[in-house]
């Protein structure tokens, strides 16, 4: 993964607090997901490195856990002999700007809102996206922004864009259970893409999980390219 799309990944999401440990970077943002509440290698590391790094995750009181890139076979390593065990394998995937925006939105699809509305937090809190996450996107520097999805005369999807550098990266998509698998998730990424190009970004990108195949699939249709990955590893 190139330093913009890596930059971008942690500016776009970041914690509330950080804590540096040799040659890893821990993240606390209390109720607001692994993202934000794990270790990461920063830079380089020494064994003794993994070691303190559990030991400010336990100062703070949470719950052991690493991002680890795959293809970091050594941390993985040092991490699995320490009774770590591998979680939710996720992908990053990025495309130029202009794969999206190749198509006129229906009208009155998808919009990009500041701040959310009301609605929006309901679509999150559904999904699983609650408060602790939800503030998480208040702590983004602009150029950010919300994007609300309708579809048959209602609002059912909720989203975040943000941008640093030339990279926007999407966050919290989500669509209610009943209005799914009829393109508005689609639709909200271009209006995303529409956003960003706005603000000068030349890449958009995302993360996903590798079980949620659906989503990986559209993805994928719509232009995106894996460029990365990454798992959890969790005590």
């Amino acid at each position: 993964m190139d330093a913009g799309l890596s930059e971008a990944f942690e500016a776009t999401w970041p914690a509330e607090d950080y804590a540096d440990a040799g040659g890893f970077r821990i993240g606390r943002a209390p109720g607001a997901g692994g993202r934000v509440n794990s270790a990461r290698a920063a830079g380089v590391w020494s064994d003794a490195d993994v070691d303190a790094a559990i030991a400010v995750m336990r100062g703070w009181g949470q719950p052991l856990v690493f991002r680890v890139l795959d293809g970091d076979e050594r941390l993985q390593d040092a991490l699995t002999a320490r009774g770590f065990r591998r979680e939710n394998p996720t992908a990053i995937m990025a495309a130029p700007i202009a794969r999206l925006t190749d198509r006129e939105l229906p009208p009155v699809t998808a919009f990009a809102i500041w701040p959310p509305m009301a609605i929006q937090r309901d679509i999150w809190a559904a999904g699983n996206i609650k408060a602790a996450r939800q503030q998480v996107m208040l702590r983004v520097p602009e150029p950010r922004t919300s994007i609300l999805g309708r579809i048959k005369d209602r609002a059912a999807g909720a989203g975040f864009a943000a941008i640093h550098g030339d990279v926007a990266m999407v966050h919290a998509l989500e669509v209610l259970p009943d209005w799914r698998r009829l393109g508005l998730a689609g639709w909200m990424m271009r209006q995303a893409a529409f956003w960003a190009a706005e603000h000068g970004a030349a890449r958009i990108g995302l993360a996903v999980s590798r079980a949620n195949a659906g989503a990986v699939a559209l993805y994928r249709a719509m232009g995106f390219d894996e460029i990365a990955g990454y798992a959890y590893y969790e005590a």
